[in-house]
């Protein structure tokens, strides 16, 4: 079976092909790195896995992500609407209308605000590899990144659509590493990488 990451990876790449000069995302531009977001158990493992390898490749680069991690709780923690100790966010109503306000203007923790690079590229999660190209949304409307296809048609923006698949093969993908390790709901990226 191939991995979820490179099933997305090479849906991305063909959107991108498509989209061309519509698709303005580029190294340094990273406006959708600021505010939370909910990431799954995949994701925060593969992140864990990221930060341990930079761990062992340049130890000051994953030391500075760390106190950035250490940072975002600080501010996090207060206002979390979820479970402190676990890091899964609540998933009723109450609380889903309490993250809409929530953090909407933190920094991801592995973003090196600096360079406006992404400190785990490789290993970030999936809505990070596919934010920027046309994608359907619950509603069915095709969402793209603010500055993305500013100048381009409903035409154009529809014909570099990523694969609408995607969402279903990334909650099959979920719901069987969650089944395989015991676990339920989301996380945040901060707390994902709070002890590692």
């Amino acid at each position: 079976m191939i991995p979820l990451v490179q099933i997305v990876d090479a849906a991305v790449a063909d959107a991108y092909r498509r989209g061309g000069p519509h698709l303005v995302c580029k190294r340094g531009c990273s406006q959708c790195c600021v505010g939370v977001f909910p990431i799954a158990h995949e994701d925060a493992a593969r992140l864990r896995e990221g930060l341990e390898a930079l761990a062992q490749s340049d130890p000051e680069k994953a030391a500075r992500v760390r106190k950035r991690v250490a940072d975002s709780l600080t501010r996090l923690d207060p206002w979390f609407p979820g479970d402190l100790h676990s890091g899964i966010l609540n998933e009723d109503h109450e609380a889903s209308i309490l993250f809409e306000e929530f953090a909407n203007d933190e920094p991801c923790p592995v973003l090196d605000l600096e360079h406006g690079t992404c400190d785990l590229y490789e290993h970030r999660p999936v809505l990070c590899r596919t934010f920027g190209p046309p994608m359907r949304t619950v509603e069915d409307n095709l969402a793209t990144c603010e500055l993305c296809f500013i100048t381009a048609s409903t035409e154009e923006i529809t014909a570099c659509e990523l694969d609408p698949t995607i969402p279903a093969q990334e909650e099959a993908s979920n719901e069987a590493f969650n089944a395989a390790h015991g676990l339920h709901g989301q996380t945040l990226i901060a707390y994902a990488l709070r002890d590692a």
